[in-house]
Formats: C-alpha cells, sequence, structure tokens
C-alpha cells in the first residue's frame, strides 16, 4: 500500500487503486456483474477502475464503490486520496505533446513499465528501447512510420527517452535484456550510429540494475525464436501479478494469464541458461564495436 499518496505517481495511484477495490469488491463476494447493476455502470467501466486504465478517476465513482463494499472510513479515505492524484496530476505521457503519437494499448504499456519493479525484455531484431540511443531511436521510426512528419518523428524519440527515466530513478526498475546476436550485426543507421548505440549499452550494463546477455549465432535453437516481448514484475504493495506484452507495427496487447505468463517465466530462464553471462556478452558487444 502506498504510504506518501501526495507524492505518489497517477500511474502507481492507479494500480493500487485498482488492487484494493478488486479485494473490497472480493472480500464482499460480489460478482463484477452484480456491481455495475447496482451503479448502473457498464461492465467496461468497472473493469477499467480495477485494472488502472483509465487516465483519470472521479473521486465520487470511488466513493460509490466503498458504500456497496461497506469500506470503512479509512480506507475510503485513501482510495478517495489515490482518486484525488489521477485528477490533480498527470504522467508525462499524458502530456498534449505526446498524446497524438501515443496509442491507446501503448499508453496503458507505459503506466505498467512506469510502476514495475522488473522487467525482462527479449528482443531479436532490435536494441531493446530502454537501451537505445536517441539516434538509433531516429531511424528506426523513420523506416517504421514513413511519411510521418519531423514534429512526430521528434515526439516519438522524447517518448522513448523520456521512458529510460525508470532505469535511473530513486527505486530503478531491475531490466534483464536478453538479445539476439543478429541485434549487434544489425547496422541501423550506418556504421558511426552503430558504434554509438553498442557503447551505450555498454555503460548501461554496468549499472547494478541493469543486466544485458546476449544469445550467440552458435547456441542455435531457443524459445526466443518465436518472437520479441517484454515481461513485468510489480512490487508485491502494487498487488498485480507478472504480465506479459508484445507489440508490432500496428498494434500493442498484454496477457495477464497465469498459464501465459508462467511460459514466458520458462522462457526467460531458459534464455539466460542458454546465453553467456554479462562479461563475456560485454565483450561480444565490444568485439562488435570493433568490427564497426
Amino acid at each position: 500500500m502506498i504510504t506518501d499518496v501526495e507524492a505518489a505517481t497517477p500511474a502507481l495511484c492507479r494500480l493500487q487503486l485498482g488492487s484494493e477495490l478488486r479485494q473490497l469488491r472480493a472480500a464482499t463476494g460480489l460478482t463484477s456483474r452484480q456491481v455495475v447493476r447496482k451503479l448502473l455502470w457498464s461492465p467496461s467501466k468497472l473493469t477499467r477502475l480495477e485494472t488502472g486504465e483509465n487516465a483519470s478517476v472521479e473521486p465520487s465513482d470511488i466513493m460509490a464503490l466503498c458504500q456497496i463494499y461497506e469500506a470503512g472510513e479509512e480506507i475510503s479515505e485513501l482510495l478517495k486520496g489515490y482518486a484525488a492524484v489521477t485528477k490533480t496530476k498527470r504522467d508525462w505521457w499524458q502530456s498534449p505533446e505526446y498524446r497524438p503519437v501515443i496509442r491507446p494499448g501503448f499508453k496503458a504499456f507505459l503506466g505498467l513499465e512506469a510502476t514495475a519493479a522488473a522487467l525482462h525484455n527479449y528482443e531479436s531484431e532490435y536494441v531493446p528501447g530502454l537501451l537505445q540511443t536517441a539516434e538509433y531511436v531516429r531511424v528506426i521510426h523513420r523506416r517504421a512510420h514513413q511519411g510521418m512528419s519531423d514534429g512526430d518523428i521528434d515526439r516519438m524519440v522524447a517518448v522513448r527517452m523520456n521512458r529510460q527515466d525508470v532505469l535511473h530513478r530513486t527505486s530503478p526498475l531491475k531490466l534483464t535484456a536478453i538479445i539476439s546476436e543478429a541485434v549487434l550485426m544489425r547496422q541501423v543507421g550506418g556504421p558511426k550510429v552503430m558504434r554509438s548505440q553498442l557503447a551505450h549499452i555498454a555503460e548501461l550494463a554496468e549499472a547494478p540494475n541493469v543486466r544485458v546477455q546476449v544469445v550467440p549465432f552458435k547456441a542455435g535453437h531457443h524459445t526466443g525464436m518465436n518472437g520479441a516481448f517484454m515481461l513485468l514484475k510489480f512490487r508485491d504493495q502494487v498487488g498485480l501479478r507478472p504480465i506479459v506484452y508484445f507489440e508490432n507495427l500496428i498494434d500493442s496487447w498484454v496477457t495477464r494469464r497465469q498459464a501465459d505468463v508462467e511460459r514466458f517465466e520458462d522462457g526467460v530462464a531458459d534464455l539466460q541458461a542458454l546465453a553467456p553471462g554479462p562479461q563475456e556478452s560485454l565483450s561480444m558487444i565490444m568485439k562488435a564495436m570493433k568490427e564497426l
């Protein structure tokens, strides 16, 4: 549970609020359908509240739920406080400057990433987003979004750079980045951009909260060959189970199904066991820099 509500981010308040609401409803034995019937809400409204997907939350909605759940005065005031934060503050990605270039599914992911305690990311084609340089990002977006204005490309680059703040905050995200050797070989933007990018990875890998491993070609087939993914894990106080995030050129989505998540947890363990450790992986990165 958040102890300092006023200092908390809106994203964290939304997720904490959702967790508390789910627990309160479970304690009463009420189903989602029963609750929305009582309040004359759409089912999706309660779902969004319980999963923390709303950009802001109306305190009056929280009070209505607390009455149905017969929540005590202390917990009711706390939840109202969470809602108030979402009304008075904005996460950086809610800024009008970035809104035009952030898809709804990706916006939801940004909230999850900003509050996650750990992220395991496997990439086979390009450098993981949290390790990318601005030049590398720009090249990728220009190719993927041909015809997009320079201004929107600049906004997309800024979004990627702002995301990386999670690695440097007071309680930094623990990042495990597992990449295919192909990522080191692919000359995105040419030798100069790639040398700078690989040097950036090597520098970040020195941080205690960042672990980088490279799966070499000689390792043969492996579980990551089916595609890139991100596995996010959260602090106990948030009350969220791990989730897996995927994206492509036109869409992004998550899965929370426990069986699916467990398969990807096994996949991460397999990849980490297959890939050389951080020091040997760093040697591979330095070798690729020299060859450029």
